[in-house]
């Protein structure tokens, strides 16, 4: 099966206009912008794009994998829980008729909008070209193999994959992850000892294997 695209909640973040709207709930990242174009100008929209780009993981419930709900005081019955506005495929809290419940599965539960999965955790890693000295700190995924993290660093280098990757002398397996290519994740001791955990980046070293691939 083909490995889904980890993406950072940064990524997410910068995915917040009318033209480009990204959402992440409960573990995973969707792109909406199907549905705000084909619901534009409904008032249902509004808790949808005031949350581009955000983690509204809150909205749901995890077991059940639909929108939270409560019990109304008023009333005794059980209702669907969003203090930041009814939105689009919520039915109204009260008896209606002329409620268009034809569209069959809500959004949330659509996987057509599913895009990738939100990365538990995210570390900074430096990448060190050692045939031009250049030095790029990137942000990865901590669930990402260096293949993948190859994949990011390309913006910067289109011929990455002619490199060997190592660390500390050590070439690394590009099928693998970070911490099983054994740079551990000392975010945990750093916190440990009170240090701060932004003075120390692990850098991996690129040496050129003259071979001109170019992917």
């Amino acid at each position: 099966m083909r490995r889904p695209r980890y993406y950072s909640p940064y990524e997410v973040s910068m995915h917040n206009t009318l033209e480009d709207l990204w959402v992440s709930y409960l573990g995973k990242v969707y792109d909406l912008t199907p549905l705000v174009r084909e619901h534009m100008g409904d008032v249902l929209l509004k808790p949808i794009i005031e949350a581009a780009g955000k983690d509204i993981s809150h909205w749901f419930n995890p077991k059940t994998k639909d929108v939270r709900t409560h019990v109304d005081p008023l009333t005794s019955c059980l209702r669907y829980y969003t203090p930041g506005g009814r939105f689009l495929h919520v039915p109204p809290s009260y008896p209606c008729s002329d409620w268009a419940n034809h569209f069959g599965r809500p959004w949330w539960r659509d996987g057509r909008y599913e895009v990738g999965v939100l990365s538990a955790k995210t570390r900074h890693i430096r990448v060190i070209n050692t045939l031009t000295s250049q030095e790029q700190t990137l942000e990865v995924c901590s669930e990402e193999t260096l293949g993948e993290i190859l994949q990011r660093y390309l913006r910067y280098n289109a011929h990455a994959a002619s490199y060997t990757w190592k660390h500390e002398g050590a070439a690394l397996d590009m099928g693998r992850t970070l911490q099983e290519n054994g740079l551990a994740d000392e975010d945990e001791e750093f916190d440990r000892l009170r240090l701060d955990g932004d003075l120390y980046t692990p850098a991996i070293c690129l040496y050129f294997n003259d071979d001109l691939t170019e992917l």
